[in-house]
């Protein structure tokens, strides 16, 4: 069993940033790729960005690209993701996810292991 907290969410004004962090516990040793979600209220939860074990490979998701980077601390067993030039879009509650099997994958079920989430609300 993995078990992922995140934290660094909050409010901050559209076209601030935010650094989110997500620290892993428990079977570690078992975590290969790693991403974060995010589900607005009334919506799905939806892809973020993704990172590789070694985090050679990155993934993201349209609305995020040069805005948004995924990295990791695989010493620390730590994901970050920092947000720049946040939009009042990125509001949501963002969720760290691990998975034991290869590739950066955007699907939500293939990941097995979730956080509890941290709210990111942009104001404009």
């Amino acid at each position: 069993q993995v078990h992922l907290v995140e934290s660094g969410g909050g409010l901050v004004q559209a076209g601030g940033s935010l650094r989110l962090s997500c620290v892993a516990s428990g079977r570690t040793s078992t975590i290969s790729a790693m991403g974060w979600f995010r589900q607005a209220p009334g919506k799905e939860r939806s892809f973020v960005a993704g990172i590789s074990r070694t985090g050679d490979a990155t993934n993201y998701a349209e609305s995020v690209k040069d805005r948004f980077t995924i990295s990791r601390d695989n010493a620390h067993n730590t994901l970050y993701l920092q947000m720049n030039r946040l939009e009042p879009e990125d509001t949501a509650v963002y969720y760290c996810a691990a998975r034991s099997g290869f590739g950066v994958l955007s699907t939500p079920h293939r990941y097995g292991d979730w956080g509890q989430g941290t709210q990111v609300t942009v104001s404009s």
